[in-house]
Formats: C-alpha cells, sequence, structure tokens
C-alpha cells in the first residue's frame, strides 16, 4: 500500500519525521470503492474520515421527500466526511458515494484521537483543514445566495474543470441547487434572461 499521495498532503501544513510517518501510516487502512458504492449512509454513526487516494466522491443529503441535494464533490488529494457527525460522535445528515472507482485510505474517529494524542501537531493539520472547508462552503453560500444561475455554473465549472465531464446533469444541477432541467437550459443557450 503506498501512502505517498497523503503524505505529500499532509507535508503542505506539517513536517513529519520518519517515526511519525510509520505511527500515522498505522492509523490508515485503504478501501477500494467500486461505482456507486456508499461509503456512508444518511442516518448512520460517522465513524471515519476519507482521503480520496484516487477517484470522485460525492457527499449528499436527501430531505424526506427525496430530493438530494450535493453539498460537495471530493476529488483525488481531498478529504471527505460529514465533518459534523464525525467531531460530535453524531449519526450522518449526509451519505457519501463513489461517482467512479476509487480508493480512499480511511483514517477512524478513535484512531484519528490517538493520533492527536500521539503526535500532537495533527492538531494543527486537521485544523487547517477544516478552515479551508468553512471559507469553501461560505463562499459557496455566499455565492448561491448572491449570484445567478449561469455564472454558479461558470464558477463550478472553473473550481471542477476534471471532474465536470464525468458527472451527470443531476449531480451538478443538485449541487447548483436548480433543476436538471434548467441546468439543460443554461448550458444549450447563452440568453441574457439566464442572467
Amino acid at each position: 500500500m503506498s501512502f505517498e499521495a497523503i503524505l505529500q498532503n499532509v507535508s503542505k501544513h506539517i513536517a513529519l519525521n520518519n517515526e511519525e510517518i510509520k505511527v500515522f501510516t498505522s492509523h490508515l487502512i485503504e478501501k477500494k470503492l467500486d461505482k456507486g458504492q456508499i461509503i456512508l449512509s444518511q442516518g448512520a454513526f460517522c465513524g471515519t474520515i476519507s482521503f480520496i487516494k484516487q477517484g470522485i466522491l460525492r457527499a449528499y443529503f436527501l430531505n424526506p421527500e427525496g430530493r438530494e441535494t450535493t453539498i460537495m464533490f471530493g476529488i483525488k488529494d481531498w478529504w471527505i466526511t460529514d465533518m459534523y457527525a464525525f467531531t460530535k460522535e453524531k449519526k450522518s445528515m449526509l451519505s457519501i458515494e463513489a461517482l467512479e472507482s476509487s480508493t480512499v485510505l480511511l483514517l477512524s474517529k478513535v484512531n484519528f484521537e490517538i493520533l492527536l494524542q500521539e503526535i500532537p501537531k495533527f492538531e494543527r493539520f486537521f485544523r487547517i483543514l477544516m478552515q479551508n472547508a468553512y471559507i469553501r462552503e461560505q463562499q459557496r453560500g455566499l455565492e448561491n445566495l448572491s449570484l445567478p444561475a449561469k455564472k454558479k455554473y461558470e464558477i463550478f465549472i472553473e473550481k471542477y474543470p476534471s471532474i465536470a465531464s464525468k458527472l451527470n446533469q443531476k449531480q451538478i444541477a443538485s449541487y447548483l441547487g436548480i433543476t436538471p432541467e434548467f441546468l439543460s437550459m443554461l448550458k444549450s443557450s447563452g440568453k441574457s434572461y439566464l442572467d
């Protein structure tokens, strides 16, 4: 099992010596996912945070009427979980599925807590991850409240150029908060009434 990708990810924020690398990697479990496989179900206990080694994952919320809202897409070199449920040890509000064959490295909540005790500098690493996630979600929330659908779609394509072509219209529309039919009109029309 190769840990090169996750170690490069960690090294963006903290430096680990050889002994710390051994301790950190001993807490990780590699899991291969098939396309469509759910690694976290809404309402289930969220016991892991996942580093995406390869593939694309999607976190989404299913409302009582059965409508899906995509909260985020996770791509190679990103971390993904239901952060609220993971940190508070609550039932998940989200489901997370693989949109293609993927490989993740799982860090369980138990091992996460042990890791923070064994290597305190991981407190800094995960604080930075959570700050960045908060900033990203705040920016997305403001964009959703203030920008027209066309601009939101353009921003999405700019942010996710490597995966946009791999997603279906329903998934993109769910992320943008619009219907697939409206997205279809948006993609095929440059008319000003969409602005």
